[in-house]
């Protein structure tokens, strides 16, 4: 069941329980804080939290008592650029890329080591812990890659992974969304890596630029747990799948209002069925004709219904960030929150939905625990 749900705020990080069949608040955390995204250690409960303070930057806390003390941990840091090295120059600033944390993006468990986690940055740096957050080392061979030289930006200035995809089955695969860079994908737990984008489009560059793979920039990567070749990615371009580990990807042409927007979920069991927030695109960035809606597919992308029970179809204005639509491990369970602080639930896989709350501060991710 998923009967705990952690909401990752500007201000704070809000914690919610199941109270028969609706949900109550038990506790706050970092109130006035910004905490871009939480996770929990299904092993043994451990949760590590990411904030991101305006002028003392970015920071890492620790719980081991489900989230009612905390307590500060390492912050990933990166090494010094290595003497006579000349840095890369974002290919749409012209500027130096940072070799310093802007922030932490994603968190994921590494099912590799018992107490290991993976930690997704700006500026397009992967961070791997064996303790919970207590020492961090960078990926060099992933940061190291020349390709690194054409990754820009998307949302934020510099380029950033967003996802972190893991097997429990395969301890040593793991996966990364970059915007802009593609995904990645490693099978000797990062030893070495492997980008994999044939068939995604980047429709926002020239013609003879859309194919090149360095470049793409899906907004999420989420893999179904019991079939976890099979990924679906809400690119900036729409919606993609590959079902072989992005060996090969389909593009989705039509999926209701828009197939714009930045949430994805996959169902646990059921690799053909996946659910969707679609906004305007590009500088717009606000529901199609004011009206929330979510799109669901379960036949692997081939139609969609477009739910709308329960969410605001008149003058909204709520954007639904890439970390704010949870999906809870029974398959049915839905909740996502938007930009104007809002949260719905849904218990009966999206069908219907019910407003938690619309006074929250703007939603930056949603997580089960």
């Amino acid at each position: 069941m998923s009967d705990t749900l952690h909401i990752a705020t500007r201000k704070g990080l809000f914690t919610y329980t199941r109270n028969g069949s609706g949900w109550a608040h038990t506790r706050t955390a970092f109130l006035g804080d910004p905490v871009v995204n939480v996770v929990t250690d299904p092993r043994d409960g451990t949760m590590v939290a990411a904030l991101k303070h305006g002028h003392f930057g970015p920071k890492m806390h620790r719980s081991t008592d489900a989230g009612r003390t905390w307590h500060e941990i390492a912050t990933p840091e990166y090494p010094p650029i290595p003497e006579g090295q000349e840095p890369y120059l974002n290919p749409m600033s012209n500027k130096p890329i940072p070799w310093k944390l802007v922030m932490v993006w994603v968190l994921a468990i590494d099912p590799k080591h018992k107490g290991g986690l993976w930690a997704g940055t700006l500026p397009g740096g992967l961070f791997h812990s064996k303790d919970h957050g207590e020492t961090w080392e960078l990926n060099r061979p992933l940061w190291d890659r020349p390709e690194r030289a054409k990754w820009f930006g998307g949302g934020y200035d510099e380029a950033g992974i967003h996802s972190v995809l893991t097997d429990p089955d395969r301890p040593d695969y793991v996966a990364v969304g970059i915007s802009c860079g593609g995904m990645w994908v490693s099978h000797d737990h990062g030893a070495t890596w492997a980008r994999k984008t044939a068939g995604m489009i980047a429709n926002y560059m020239p013609p003879d630029q859309q194919e090149d793979g360095d470049i793409q920039d899906p907004h999420i990567l989420t893999a179904c747990r019991s079939d976890p070749d099979t990924i679906w990615t809400q690119h900036h371009a729409g919606i993609f799948v590959t079902r072989n580990a992005g060996e090969r990807w389909d593009q989705v042409h039509e999926a209701g209002p828009s197939t714009f927007g930045f949430a994805c979920a996959v169902h646990p069991q059921d690799a053909d069925t996946a659910w969707f927030v679609p906004a305007m695109s590009d500088e717009k960035r606000v529901p199609v004709d004011g009206k929330v809606v979510v799109t669901r597919t379960r036949d692997g992308g081939k139609s969609f219904d477009v739910l709308t029970d329960g969410l605001p179809q008149d003058n909204a204005h709520d954007l639904v960030f890439r970390h704010a639509l949870a999906l809870g491990g029974d398959g049915n369970t839905l909740a996502m929150g938007s930009t104007t602080g809002s949260v719905w639930t849904s218990a009966d896989q999206g069908d219907s939905w019910q407003h938690l709350s619309a006074h929250l501060p703007p939603v930056y991710a949603v997580r089960f625990g």
